[in-house]
């Protein structure tokens, strides 16, 4: 069965970065994926009435910030067409539109229907942050958080963050088309973070992995004065990994995410991919 990956561009307030599509169609091509490629514009409810007609114009002002998000939506799937038919990788292209407060709402529901949903990652792009977030935790599906800032290559070594958690082993799951594709599997676990299950938690996944055919390697770090998140990748990056694995904590409430340490510490900080699940 073909996987179905999905690409989530938000339009407002600001695009995604120009690395978006390549990066995408990247992962897709080495997963043998289906890329579908989802601008989601904006839609500004009317608020107009006759005393802000008069004095701001706000429905001329609406309509033209509509229309520049469709036309950076319309180059984004031209950018991800482009870079797809370059790169062989089957792509389907729709146009999703929402009010700016519930762009990510729209990305969680169709990110439902997929079995990966990537997401472009700059950390002042507030529209790219409420779209991770909400993919993560509202849509239950895995999110593949991608930086902007360099181009991704073959994910080949995988690194496991593993705490003995239902959200860690959830994202374990969710990881299994890189972990059959992998050249290496690391397994990390931090022990001077919080109360872990027991002393070999790391070693017990490696060998369940190993019951499955996958080579795993297991070993346990300290983050010393680091943030936790940063820890992860740090170590991440010693050992030339090219995609993290890690399990999302925290909650919505009323559309503002409350994030645990390590959550908050990789999106404050994404120093490379990251495969999130909640």
């Amino acid at each position: 069965m073909q996987l179905l990956a999905s690409l989530f561009l938000p339009t407002y307030p600001d695009p995604p970065g120009p690395k978006a599509a390549s990066n995408a169609v990247a992962v897709a091509r080495q997963l043998d994926a289906t890329l579908d490629a989802a601008v989601i514009n904006v839609d500004i409810p009317d608020v107009s009435n006759a005393l802000s007609g008069f004095l701001l114009d706000l429905p001329a002002k609406i309509r033209e910030i509509e229309a520049a998000s469709r036309n950076r939506g319309k180059a984004l799937l031209e950018a991800a067409a482009a870079e797809a038919s370059r790169c062989n990788v089957t792509l389907t292209r729709q146009q999703l539109k929402a009010q700016p407060a519930l762009m990510g709402e729209a990305a969680a529901a169709e990110a439902r229907y997929f079995d990966l949903c990537m997401v472009d990652w700059s950390p002042d792009n507030d529209a790219a942050r409420m779209t991770a977030e909400a993919i993560v935790f509202s849509s239950g599906r895995p999110a593949l958080i991608l930086p902007d800032a360099k181009d991704i290559g073959v994910l080949g070594h995988v690194v496991i963050a593993w705490d003995g958690s239902r959200v860690a082993a959830r994202a374990v799951a969710d990881a299994r088309p890189f972990l059959e594709r992998a050249s290496a599997i690391s397994i990390v676990t931090v022990t001077d973070e919080k109360t872990l299950p027991s002393q070999d938690i790391g070693e017990r996944l490696a060998q369940g992995l190993g019951a499955r055919g996958f080579r795993a390697k297991a070993v346990s770090i300290q983050t010393g004065k680091a943030e936790i998140g940063i820890a992860l990748q740090e170590h991440a990056l010693k050992i030339g990994g090219s995609l993290l694995v890690m399990g999302g904590w925290g909650h919505s409430r009323l559309r503002d995410f409350v994030l645990g340490g390590a959550t908050e510490g990789i999106l404050s900080d994404l120093r490379l991919p990251v495969l999130m699940s909640h």
